[in-house]
């Protein structure tokens, strides 16, 4: 018995490659929303494809990944294990909360999916679909409550856009912000917002359900997959896309950046990961290398411009 314990933990050990690396990945925001998502999948498509032998997530809420972006910056420098989620929503957290602890103090690797945004409404609602949402809003844009992520973040850009594309002053938009996806979830389908906004992923199943009815999304054209007419289609000319990344510490050498790129792009490619985007709606939009680090400087720079046009940034 003893000899068969020992060959199946062998087994599995031998099962790993050498070089396994375990992961800490920090989803800076609350368990539920697309930070979070990520992370968790990022967990699942690592240890079943065996790229990694042990993968934790953990949860840093607050100010749009700011506060965990300070921890994973203060606390995991140097360290090859230790990785961070975020993306479009972080870049503009970090924008509009001035934060001191930016993008430039932690190790790009890679930008793994993209999403578009959704509006959703609770199925009672008298808001059939954009032209309503538009109504109400030329009425009073006061009156129209939009519960979404984090202040400044990419729910937030949206919700302004939309008042700019239809004439409305983006500053008067009524944006509630919260601190994850489940927490937005739970007061748009308690009726205590007006309408919802994100991505489609964190909507999916109520959507299924029949408790949320979707009236728009930002993409150029129809997705396949989402019933849902553009937000273009429903006369408002805006359309944006949601992405997200991953990141290591500060201070990694060449060699252990290098290691962590092998095992992402490993992770990418795998058929796990194929089928974790497939089930959530969400685009490959893998970017790794100078390559991302370039883009990302670029996103920076038009996001600052968005935020000061729609009031958020001075």
């Amino acid at each position: 018995m003893k000899h068969f314990v020992f060959a199946s933990i062998l087994g599995a050990f031998l099962a790993l490659p050498a070089h396994a690396a375990d992961y800490k990945i920090m989803a800076p925001a609350a368990p539920g929303g697309g930070w979070d998502q990520t992370a968790r999948s990022m967990q699942t498509a690592l240890q079943d494809e065996k790229i990694s032998g042990n993968v934790q997530v953990t949860n840093v809420p607050g100010a749009g990944g700011t506060i965990g972006l300070a921890q994973f910056v203060n606390q995991a420098s140097g360290d090859p294990s230790q990785l961070i989620v975020g993306g479009y929503v972080m870049v503009g957290a970090i924008l509009t909360n001035a934060s001191p602890v930016t993008l430039d103090q932690v190790t790009p690797i890679a930008r793994l999916t993209g999403e578009y945004e959704v509006i959703v409404v609770p199925a009672a609602s008298d808001i059939m679909d954009m032209a309503g949402l538009v109504e109400k809003l030329k009425a009073d844009p006061g009156a129209v409550s939009w519960g979404g992520g984090s202040a400044g973040g990419v729910d937030h850009i949206t919700a302004g856009l939309i008042a700019k594309a239809i004439g409305v002053d983006p500053t008067k938009v009524n944006y509630i912000a919260f601190s994850g996806g489940g927490e937005a979830l739970a007061a748009i389908l308690g009726g205590q917002v007006t309408v919802g906004i994100s991505g489609y992923g964190e909507f999916a199943s109520q959507i299924e359900a029949g408790a949320l009815r979707i009236i728009g999304i930002s993409s150029d054209e129809k997705v396949e997959g989402i019933d849902a007419p553009t937000f273009k289609e429903g006369g408002v000319d805006v359309s944006i896309q949601n992405w997200r990344m991953v990141a290591a510490a500060p201070g990694v050498t060449d060699e252990q950046k290098a290691a962590i790129n092998a095992d992402i792009e490993k992770m990418v490619m795998s058929e796990s990961w194929k089928k974790i985007l497939a089930d959530k709606g969400w685009a490959n939009t893998y970017l790794a290398g100078d390559e991302f680090k370039v883009q990302l400087a670029k996103d920076i720079e038009s996001t600052s411009a968005i935020l000061k046009d729609i009031g958020l940034v001075k």
